[in-house]
């Protein structure tokens, strides 16, 4: 059994949940993970089994993770015979997963290549908490490949959007700096039981991270597109002037080739990573206003 952590305060479960029951969607998004046979595939909220069933069939080992009590219940006697998956009743954003898929006690031996599990993730991932999921996939992004979920529209919709458009935002940079991102196909509300009120797209993330071709650090980019972001509707310039003094700020975005009147989302990461080393260069020879007080790491906000 995984560890749970204990930095992860207690959130009332949102229960109401939409099952797929479509099938043949359940195919096409099994589909969608490829050749899984030798590999491990990580379920996010199994609900009633209708994928889980054709992940034990495909894959080497199947985990699946449900937060409902009685749906882990019922999918442990429904598959007790799946010797290849296991059940855990977890609140995916607690589960320890360095404790799931890293090196086990005991199997370390000198000489021997200890790299990560790879790991294939599917779900149909709660929309009032995607944006918690997708992060916390990729802060341990080392484990997997390919991240295949069923999102809302709208929130697929901000996923895939090129820089430029209206509904680029937080989302869409975080998730494009860690990810490829593909919208494979839409479901109608009566692919579920019972129906919600919104379409889902099945969108796939191929792990592809940025970081190295940006020359960016991880943590203090990630602060800088929250700074960005920080009001979609002000300006990069306004958004930014809290964080450093005027002639540093025009300085660098001269030198990044960014107008002080253009809003983040009309920026590519490239322009906004050449912006962030200017910056950071600018801030070497002159410390930032210290009565800025930067966002919380490791939390997006759509």
């Amino acid at each position: 059994m995984p560890k749970v952590s204990a930095a992860r305060p207690k959130r009332k479960p949102k229960l109401g949940q939409h099952f797929l029951v479509d099938q043949s969607a359940a195919q096409r998004i099994a589909d969608a993970l490829g050749d899984v046979s030798q590999s491990t595939v990580l379920e996010i909220g199994p609900g009633r089994g209708a994928l889980t069933a054709l992940l034990a069939l495909r894959a080497r080992r199947v985990i699946a993770v449900e937060l409902d009590r009685v749906l882990a219940a019922q999918l442990r006697m429904n598959f007790s015979l799946a010797p290849n998956l296991e059940i855990i009743e977890a609140d995916i954003l607690a589960v320890d997963f360095d404790t799931l898929f890293g090196p086990k006690p005991g199997s370390t031996r000198p000489g021997l290549n200890h790299a990560p599990e790879r790991v294939q993730v599917v779900g149909n991932i709660p929309y009032f908490i995607t944006s918690e999921i997708l992060l916390r996939l990729f802060e341990v992004r080392k484990y997997f490949d390919r991240i295949v979920l069923m999102l809302q529209r709208e929130v697929a919709d901000r996923l895939a959007v090129s820089p430029g458009k209206s509904d680029y935002g937080l989302l869409s940079a975080t998730a494009q700096l860690y990810a490829k991102v593909e919208k494979l196909f839409t479901l109608p509300p009566g692919a579920f039981s019972p129906p919600p009120k919104v379409h889902s797209t099945v969108v796939r993330l191929t792990i592809a991270p940025r970081l190295e071709s940006l020359h960016v650090p991880e943590a203090g980019f990630l602060d800088f597109l929250k700074r960005s972001f920080g009001q979609k509707r002000k300006t990069l310039w306004n958004n930014l002037k809290a964080e450093y003094k005027p002639d540093i700020l025009r300085a660098a975005m001269e030198k990044a080739g960014v107008k002080p009147t253009v809003r983040a989302e009309a920026l590519t990461l490239e322009k906004t990573a050449a912006l962030y080393r200017a910056l950071s260069d600018g801030a070497r020879a002159y410390p930032p206003n210290k009565d800025f007080e930067p966002p919380a790491p490791g939390r997006i906000t759509i």
